[in-house]
């Protein structure tokens, strides 16, 4: 544990206060979680053990690697991309203020467009990178999804050094158990499925209806495709079908939300915030879960809806493509239209009225395992490899 109140024990999440703006000193705040890293890993920190590896995740701790690297240390990195997206960019004034050396500000080195990239650093200085799905591993290196990192993204995975590992969803997430459902069900039980919708309509005012009920579990961001969503909500209440949304982001697609809400009472409604227990309740009552994200590394939504008998309607990216099965345990669309989206729609509520067909897509969906445990083998071996490069006589350090 890195005790440093007057960095750490603030307002807000660990990136940003209570209105979404990130702390100006994030650049410091990070990096001296990198730092405590790096020196733990090279025997600096007074606890008389080192690790054998490290394995990273995200900008928040990208600089650790770097840290090893600038020292001479061979302690061997592993760095997991979670979201490209989002890569710890400070100005570059900043390098010694950060222990960054000069040498380091190159294309080879933590240089992006000028600035100081944490992410690129923990990219440039890992011996092995890895990300969140065997899509988005692909995908990371190419010019449409590389964030303009592709070309160093594209070299490790020409040496073999990118791989995509998907994540999963722990035990809980098991609808005959959740203590947080109406009612507990499994396979063919649609009635404890029917107690639960009803529970969420009568939760978010929704009226009694033998429609479909989508829903929308999510970040409210334009990753997240939520406009897409609200231009196509309209067509969705047309045909007969209902809406419910829970999330928080921006303030524009949180009030779009909401305006909606007031269009379509009784047939859209909205909590703006999060509760655990309450998105449960959607994932059991919902009989589809609508997941248009323009980009998406994996993704749990997804996994917790199949999960809970409820089928995902998802663009055709990242992890998503790698946990759907098209026509199968949900529907995937192609490209970030409302054409192609509403298409995918259009298909779900033709599979809704085919009572057989949806049965047999709900009961699919919900024998999908996407455990943790499916990941462990993966990283062991991932771990065996780097040790055993790290360790041999005629091998090379990753670092």
């Amino acid at each position: 544990m890195l005790l440093c109140p007057e960095l750490y024990e603030r307002e807000g999440n660990p990136y940003c206060d209570d209105s979404g703006i990130g702390w100006e000193d994030n650049d410091i705040r990070f990096a001296r979680l990198s730092l405590a890293a790096a020196e733990i890993a090279a025997g600096n920190a007074g606890l008389n053990w080192c690790p054998q590896l490290l394995h990273l995740n995200d900008w928040t701790c990208g600089l650790t690697a770097g840290y090893l690297h600038w020292w001479g240390e061979s302690t061997p990195c592993i760095f997991t991309i979670h979201n490209l997206a989002y890569q710890g960019v400070f100005d570059a004034s900043r390098c010694k203020t950060l222990g960054v050396p000069e040498e380091a500000m190159t294309i080879d080195g933590v240089e992006y467009h000028g600035q100081l990239s944490y992410m690129k650093a923990g990219i440039a200085y890992s011996g092995r990178v890895t990300t969140v799905s065997a899509t988005y591993a692909q995908e990371i290196t190419t010019p449409e999804f590389g964030c303009g990192l592709e070309g160093l993204l594209s070299t490790k995975a020409e040496q073999g050094r990118l791989v995509g590992i998907p994540n999963g969803i722990d035990e809980s997430w098991d609808p005959r158990t959740d203590a947080h459902l109406v009612r507990a069900f499994a396979k063919n039980d649609w009635r404890g499925k029917r107690a639960n919708a009803n529970y969420v309509r009568q939760l978010f005012g929704l009226a009694i209806c033998t429609g479909p009920l989508f829903a929308v579990v999510s970040r409210l961001v334009h990753q997240k495709g939520i406009d897409l969503t609200v231009g196509v909500a309209e067509s969705i209440i047309r045909r007969g079908g209902q809406i419910v949304f829970i999330g928080r982001g921006e303030r524009g697609f949180e009030r779009a939300l909401c305006n909606l809400a007031d269009r379509f009472p009784g047939a859209i409604g909205v909590n703006i915030g999060f509760d655990e227990g309450e998105a449960r309740c959607i994932y059991a009552g919902s009989d589809f879960l609508l997941m248009p994200s323009r980009f998406e590394p994996c993704g749990l939504s997804q996994m917790y809806a199949q999960r809970f008998g409820s089928l995902p309607i998802a663009h055709r990216t990242g992890g998503l493509v790698d946990t759907i099965e098209d026509g199968v345990t949900g529907f995937l669309f192609d490209e970030v239209t409302f054409a192609s989206y509403m298409h995918a729609i259009d298909r779900a509520f033709k599979v809704f009225r085919a009572t057989d067909l949806f049965y047999a897509m709900r009961r699919a969906a919900m024998a999908g395992r996407y455990h943790w445990h499916q990941s462990i083998e993966p990283y062991n071996q991932l771990y065996s490899v780097t040790l055993d490069e790290t360790e041999s006589p005629y091998g090379q350090a990753v670092n």
